[in-house]
Formats: C-alpha cells, sequence, structure tokens
C-alpha cells in the first residue's frame, strides 16, 4: 500500500504517519509543498528511531507524483464523501491520498477523480486527526489484505 500526504502541515502528524508506514510496510509519498522541514524536530521526535526504515518518496507538486509513480487505482479520503473506506475492496499497490489538516485535498485534485473520494464515519462534521484517520484506513486496508506485506 501507498499512503500519500498532499501538503501536510504539521510535522508531529507526518512522524506518527510515518512510523504507521514503517510497522505496516506502507510506502509514504509526501506532496510538496510541506507545512515543515525534514529535519524539524517535532517530526523527528514523532518518528522516533522509524525513520532509517521508512520507504518514502518527496514530489515536487502533485503533478510530479502522477507522472513519477502512474497510481492504478487511488483512493482519495476526505469528510464528505457518500462512499465509507470499508465500502472499498482494497488491492496492494493501492494509494490512499490525505490532503492537509486544516485544508484537505484541493478541489482540482477532488475534481479529476470524482469517483474515488472514499471517508470515514462521523456523528461530528468536523474532521478527524489527519494520523488518526490515516491509521484507520490503512488498518482497514490491511485487514482485507490479510495483514500481508502490501
Amino acid at each position: 500500500m501507498n499512503v500519500v500526504l498532499v501538503h501536510p502541515e504539521i510535522p508531529a502528524n507526518t512522524g506518527n504517519i510515518a512510523r504507521l508506514c514503517v510497522i505496516t510496510g506502507c510506502k509514504l509519498h509526501l506532496v510538496r509543498p510541506l507545512g515543515f522541514f525534514l529535519d524539524d524536530k517535532h517530526l523527528k521526535r514523532a518518528g522516533l528511531d522509524y525513520w532509517q526504515h521508512l520507504d518514502y518518496a518527496i514530489h515536487d507538486s502533485w503533478v510530479d507524483f502522477i507522472e513519477t509513480c502512474h497510481p492504478e487505482r487511488l483512493f482519495l479520503v476526505e469528510t464528505d464523501s457518500q462512499k465509507l473506506y470499508t465500502d472499498v475492496n482494497y488491492q496492494i499497490g493501492d494509494y490512499l491520498v490525505f490532503g492537509s489538516e486544516s485544508k484537505g485535498l484541493p478541489s482540482a485534485i477532488l475534481r479529476d477523480y470524482p469517483d474515488n473520494h472514499i471517508s470515514l464515519p462521523m456523528v461530528n462534521p468536523r474532521s478527524l486527526n489527519l494520523s488518526n484517520t490515516v491509521a484507520i484506513t490503512v488498518y482497514e486496508a490491511w485487514r482485507q489484505l490479510g495483514f500481508c506485506q502490501a
């Protein structure tokens, strides 16, 4: 599996997600601009000593990500989709795409993939913390794949 963070802003969230990617065997893709420097102490602290084991790539833009990775299947995780993250039959190599903490995914990306939006159910329309959302979604995909190396 692949986790894609588009314009992440909070270093601690990205550090937690990096740890998650290491323990679940996911590759992490960071799409610039980032709201922090990669040597940020909060980013390193949240990632602990997992950074040396992380499979990751940094992309200068969404276009760069698409041209470099050529994703066959990607799912945009947003708060307003009618399709739940549990309604997807995940496959090895899928890309789970998440937007920034304050703005979500850019509208142009959402428009380009209108049938690929998924959400977590919520009673309150406010969104869940990014690292929690990524963890829930990744573990569901990984569970469906029998907890094998995704």
